[in-house]
């Protein structure tokens, strides 16, 4: 990573040093911004990137990457100034500035060169100041005035080595060694005091305090310039700084007095002259000697060091104690009897609330502490080794058994406490406090527990919330049972909280119901639970003004009753995982005094003063670089002031952005989307650049937003592009691959017109032919049938002319027989012939031969009668045979042998055996079937 946090816990290994309480501090070394390791001034621009003069060029700083752009000469660069879009350096041999040009990237215009100023021998430029239009280059030798808008040039010479150029209120001085003090007007110097102060003392720079100059020297102090008499600022800090080199200084907004020194590291001054606090190479910086001194746009003071570059977060609501009195992490702290007492898991430790001496260590308190509390106008210590009561810093173990979390007083007498293995009651008498019993029946850890209701509730992180019932004498419990309305939950937290107890888990934070008895969920106190964010969801009260507290990984909440509702009010404060350092699950903070808080830390604690917190200032983010590059192939800058089309082959992106954030307490992560590909932003990330492969072709736009602090951006840096098509599918080579395409169809068409005619008519000779041996088949087969039926015809005649012929022989028989009869007996042979008659008459076979002729004539008919009517009897049979010949009773009389009147007694028969009602007609029932 390029940007590192010195967090400010590297401690100070002097015992006589002060312990001090400072504000954060980012680091940077020359690994982080690959460039030497002197940095001889430092500036600003408009879009806040920082700019400083290295030994080896110039660096670009924008809150993500730092960027070198190597003096032109290869010489060392000694000054640097933006103005507008200009940022204008001073070295060896050359001046003059650099602009960016299309593709992000700084170019350098020499004035010098381009005006053909002859500079002296060996001459270097060590500071640059602007006023009224006009860019002022001070060297050892020479004042330079370069006007912005005629470019002319004007010299100051000097007879003696120029040391300060200073700007106070639109005038310029200088100091010129064994001269005196000097001021230019209308481009001329003059001289306004040759004391022998400022003839024989450094001028490191000059300030205006109260309608006077007031001149800063190396070694010998401030001094006042009041109407050409020189008069010492004699301050508060006088004993201090008489043994201090000051090399570099300020003049901050709110009038304190930033002071670089060359071995005692940076050093800060109210307006009073008295020092804020000192930053050294052991609390904080990368080196004692200070270069450079700037104010950037937000208030942090940037140190240009001999190794490195520092930047103060002056305003930060946070100041850290880097001290290395003890070793350990704080679990808990308070202030009782104005000393400021700190648990830790090295033991107890004090000092004076508001003293600057170490800490130290209260005797035979080694080990772990769980709690510190005031109760009954006494410190009692929840330890690892029991409970201790604190007395004029002298500790008392009124408890022995292992492990004591909490304490919690329930009566004027009786103190619950909640241990390792369960809860025990201290009791006072005699006014002393000392062990009286286990509650016996819960053996459970025992770390949050409240009092409610005449229960005990217990939160359990791996086991849930225990309810107990204690007997009256709280000797043991009557009962236990496990909460169910609520789920257990690692770094999960029981209080009590202005008479409502709540329970905070990852899930948010449960209010009890006393009515129903179950804990509900709390739409307003689980906002202090940061679920994308989550790190610990124990709740700290502070019950001197009831603040109620949470920690995330990037911020730190804090709940406020209402003053006039019971409406509270839920703040944020942002701050890095990376700079609170608490142990998860074991947070703290106490109130000190007016807004000020103490929260304790992995090594050491940090105070947050609220009145310090407070709106964000405008976070911008922008696209520093986009390269684009085919694989495999370098990688080239692209302008970013215009959509730009790019080749198919083109299409590789990798995008650089940051925002200009430097405060070093804050996190910054940033979120993309490329609009065209996907519609989603990114899951955010502490990466400042991205890569995109193989795009397709089309259009697009690279967005990119950031989260700073949990908040978004004030806006969203965007670049589009477009992504050409390949050239086989441009628009050209799809014209020709539809021209193609159409004249292959047209091909296709002919071609397959062709084949399906020459198909056509090989299918129509075909089917000609088929037809024809088809008809050829239909006419044999016709003819076949034809033939069967003739022959049938033929066969069917023949049988009746066989049967005539028989019928014909046999009634020629049946003549000749009567004839012999009658012949040979006469009169006595005529009932024999008779007989003879009616025996022929009787014949069947003629009724056989009906049937069959009548079957084939009306085919099936006596079938279907007979099974329509299974009750009919032959003649019945014959009888409906003659109906169906639409007969007549006189006509089928003779057919059967009978009389007429006889036919009618068979018709009414039949219709009785048909089952026919009487007005249906016999014979139009038989022809209907």
């Amino acid at each position: 990573m390029y940007r590192l946090f010195s967090l400010i816990f590297i401690f100070l290994l002097s015992v006589t040093t002060l312990a001090q309480e400072l504000p954060p501090i980012a680091t940077y070394t020359a690994k982080d911004y690959k460039a030497e390791n002197q940095n001889w001034a430092i500036s600003q621009s408009e879009t806040k990137f920082i700019y400083v003069a290295n030994n080896k060029g110039l660096l670009e700083f924008n809150g993500a990457d730092w960027v070198l752009y190597p003096t032109p000469n290869e010489t060392v660069m000694r000054s640097v100034k933006v103005l507008g879009d200009k940022v204008f350096t001073g070295f060896y041999m050359d001046f003059g500035f650099w602009t960016k040009n299309v593709y992000g990237n700084l170019v350098y215009n020499s004035i010098a060169k381009k005006e053909n100023i002859k500079m002296l021998e060996d001459e270097q430029i060590w500071s640059i100041i602007e006023i009224d239009g006009w860019v002022l280059f001070k060297s050892l030798e020479r004042i330079y005035l370069y006007n912005l808008d005629s470019k002319e040039v004007k010299i100051i010479e000097s007879e003696f080595r120029i040391i300060t150029l200073s700007k106070v209120n639109d005038v310029i001085y200088f100091q010129e060694a064994n001269m005196g003090l000097f001021k230019i007007e209308n481009g001329v110097p003059k001289l306004i005091s040759d004391h022998k102060v400022l003839r024989n003392n450094i001028v490191v720079e000059i300030f205006e305090k109260n309608e006077k100059l007031l001149i800063l020297t190396q070694k010998a102090g401030f001094y006042f310039l009041d109407e050409g008499e020189i008069v010492r600022w004699e301050t508060p800090s006088e004993a201090k700084l008489k043994d201090v080199t000051v090399y570099s200084a300020k003049l901050l907004k709110n009038n304190d007095y930033a002071l670089g020194t060359i071995s005692d590291g940076f050093i800060l001054l109210n307006s009073d002259g008295e020092i804020n606090y000192q930053v050294t190479q052991k609390s904080g910086l990368n080196n004692n000697t200070v270069l450079s001194v700037f104010e950037d746009i937000d208030n942090n003071i940037w140190l240009g060091l001999d190794n490195g570059v520092n930047s103060i977060n002056s305003t930060s609501p946070f100041k850290i104690y880097n001290n290395n009195d003890f070793i350990g992490t704080i679990y808990a702290s308070i202030v009782f009897n104005n000393t400021l007492y700190l648990g830790t898991n090295q033991g107890l430790f004090y000092r004076e609330k508001n003293s600057k001496e170490s800490f130290k260590l209260v005797e035979d308190t080694q080990g772990q502490v769980w709690s510190l509390s005031v109760i009954d106008g006494k410190l009692f210590c929840g330890h690892t080794s029991g409970t201790f009561i604190i007395n004029a810093n002298k500790s008392k173990l009124i408890f022995n058994k292992e492990g004591t979390w909490k304490l919690s007083r329930i009566s004027d007498n009786l103190i619950l406490q909640g241990c390792y293995d369960g809860l025990y009651v201290l009791e006072r008498k005699n006014n002393t406090w000392s062990f009286g019993n286990k509650i016996t029946g819960f053996n459970n850890s025992s770390r949050f527990f409240v009092k409610y209701n005449n229960k005990i509730f217990v939160n359990h992180e791996y086991k849930g919330v225990f309810k107990l019932v204690l007997d009256s004498d709280l000797q043991k419990v009557e009962s236990v049972s496990l909460e169910q309305s609520i789920t257990k939950g690692l770094h999960s937290s029981l209080i009590s909280y202005k008479n409502k107890m709540l329970y905070s888990s990852k899930n948010g934070v449960f209010l009890y119901d006393d009515k129903n008895e179950t804990f509900k969920k709390d739409s307003v106190f689980s906002q202090l639970i940061d679920s994308d964010n989550y790190l610990s969801s124990v709740l700290v009260l502070n019950k001197s003004n009831n603040v109620l507290w949470s920690f995330s990984k990037e911020n730190i909440k804090y709940l406020i009753p209402g003053k006039l509702s019971d409406k509270p009010t839920i703040k944020s404060i942002p701050i890095s995982e990376t700079v609170l350092r608490s142990a998860p699950g074991f947070e703290n903070i106490i109130h000190l005094n007016n807004e000020n808080y103490l929260i304790g830390a992995t090594n050491g604690y940090l105070i947050v003063n609220l009145n310090k917190v407070v709106k964000s200032s405008e976070n911008n983010i922008q696209i520093n670089k986009v390269n684009n590059f085919v694989l495999d192939m370098p990688k080239t800058s692209i302008d970013l002031s215009t959509k730009k089309e790019f080749t198919s082959k083109e299409n590789n992106f990798e995008f650089f952005y940051s925002v200009p954030n430097y405060n070093s307490t804050t996190s910054i992560k940033y979120q993309y989307r490329l609009l065209g590909q996907n519609k989603i932003w990114s899951v955010p990330s502490e990466s400042k650049s991205v890569l995109f492969e193989n795009i397709s072709y089309g259009s697009y736009t690279f967005k990119v937003r950031a989260v700073v602090g949990g908040k978004l951006s004030n806006n969203e840096a965007a670049f589009s592009f477009v992504i050409d098509k390949p050239w086989y599918i441009s628009n050209t080579f799809i014209t020709i691959y539809v021209l193609l395409s159409l004249f292959a169809l047209y091909l296709v068409h002919v071609a397959s017109k062709r084949y399906y005619r020459k198909q056509r008519k090989e299918l129509l000779e075909k089917a000609n032919k088929e037809l024809e041996l088809k008809e050829l088949e239909s006419s044999q087969q016709i003819i076949k049938l034809n033939n069967d039926k003739l022959r049938h015809d033929i066969e069917s005649k023949n049988r009746e002319l066989a049967t005539s012929t028989m019928n014909i022989i046999k009634k020629n028989d049946f003549l000749n027989t009567i004839k012999l009869e009658l012949i040979s007996g006469g009169e006595k042979n005529v009932a024999k012939v008779i007989k003879i008659i009616d025996k022929n008459l009787n014949n069947t076979d003629d009724w056989k031969m009906f049937q069959e002729a009548f079957n084939n004539a009306d085919k099936n008919f006596l079938k279907k009668v007979k099974d329509k009517h299974p009750n009919l009897t032959p003649n019945d049979l014959r009888l409906c045979a003659y109906l169906r010949l639409n007969l007549s009773s006189k006509e089928i009389a003779p057919l059967l042998n009978i009389s007429p009147r006889s036919v009618e007694v068979k018709r009414y028969r039949l219709r009785k055996k048909m089952e026919l009602s009487h007005d249906s007609n016999l014979t139009n029932y038989i022809l209907e079937i």
